[in-house]
């Protein structure tokens, strides 16, 4: 049986990107260290370090000068499932090497306990909307392992209860079967609100008809007012999607936004994997966001980073830097915390003013 291919609203601008996009790399993040798994100590689990600590996103606290990070770790290769942990960096480790090593305490924070992510919480993004801090996953579900390739993988959102100290997991997002067609998977996701106050659901869905896509979903802001308990599960009903794969890339996934520039405007980056070594790339895009239109204003016709270190070079999963957070430090210079070869946490700094130089190389509005 041949399986019709869903087609989606595309995004103005994703025909003129493919012309600009280009099979090249100008790498412009500085590598400031590598967190490595046995640097990490448990304190409210009895194994006292993770196997691996990787696919980090990350927070800036400017009064305490410390970034806090949250990684996936695997605590057993049996089933290779994830939790999550937090844990503090001075940015002072940072700026001096210390990251490279000293130790660091952390707790486990999100873990497998809902049918939603039984297997595994895996690749947190974590954001503030409207002040409150929000965490999106990607959940294993109940039927990661089954035959029937149906929402193996769905997007989780918590919330930090700040009376509780806790994460509480609130929201799961279900594609609509009506305009998504049977999912097989969906990740790579988070939320992002505008300065209007609209907001916004970037991920990642594959489609039963075996593609990736790209894309960029509305939702109604007012989902995040509910005071329901438990978890809600939110329909995802439209999407624009807003870039193909280059013949030379094997799929692209959202990596993690960078800076809100005005009410409508997104810089985010975006990761690739090419078709020919298998290796993870990452590239950057400006989008502008309205009710109406998403439309892609901008690309690094290059990429911007590719594995180059040993740490990135060598691990569970070779050639891969998988990027999950981003946070300003200053005017010019934005963290990047980013998986590194599947086994431990790389950061590194990116200027502002590189990146938007190379965006006007390749400017489409």
């Amino acid at each position: 049986m041949v399986i019709a291919s869903l087609r989606f609203k595309r995004a103005i601008g994703s025909e003129e990107a493919k012309r600009i996009r280009r099979n090249e790399t100008e790498d412009i993040v500085r590598r400031y260290g590598v967190i490595s798994p046995n640097r990490i100590t448990i304190h409210n689990y009895p194994v006292s370090h993770p196997i691996t600590a990787f696919n980090a996103s990350i927070t800036y606290d400017e009064r305490e000068d410390v970034l806090k990070v949250y990684a996936r770790i695997i605590l057993g290769y049996y089933m290779y499932v994830s939790s999550i942990i937090e844990f503090e960096v001075p940015l002072h480790d940072l700026f001096n090497g210390y990251v490279n090593i000293n130790s660091y305490v952390g707790r486990i924070i999100i873990y497998p306990s809902t049918k939603y992510d039984v297997w595994g919480t895996e690749d947190p993004r974590v954001y503030k909307v409207r002040g409150k801090l929000y965490m999106t996953y990607t959940g294993r579900s109940i039927n990661y392992f089954s035959p029937i390739r149906v929402n193996r993988t769905v997007p989780v959102t918590a919330v930090y209860d700040e009376a509780l100290r806790n994460w509480i997991k609130r929201f799961v997002f279900i594609p609509s079967a009506n305009v998504f067609g049977r999912i097989i998977s969906d990740k790579d996701a988070f939320l992002h609100e505008m300065g209007d106050g609209k907001l916004y659901f970037l991920h990642r869905p594959h489609l039963i008809d075996d593609t990736l896509r790209l894309v960029i979903s509305k939702l109604d802001p007012r989902i995040l007012s509910t005071n329901e308990m438990g978890i809600k599960e939110i329909e995802v009903v439209d999407a624009v999607e807003v870039l193909d794969v280059m013949p030379f890339e094997g799929k692209l996934g959202w990596a993690t936004p960078l800076v809100n520039m005005g009410d409508k405007k997104l810089i985010t980056l975006i990761h690739a994997i090419d078709k020919e070594r298998l290796m993870y790339r990452v590239f950057a895009a400006q989008l502008s966001l309205s009710d109406d239109e998403v439309v892609l204003e901008a690309v690094t016709p290059r990429y911007i980073m590719e594995p180059t270190t040993p740490y990135e070079l060598i691990g569970d999963r070779p050639l891969t830097i998988f990027p999950c957070g981003a946070v300003k430090i200053s005017k010019d210079e934005v963290v990047i915390s980013y998986g590194a070869a599947d086994y431990m946490i790389g950061l590194g700094i990116l200027s502002l003013n590189n990146l938007m130089a190379e965006l006007d190389k390749g400017r489409i509005y």
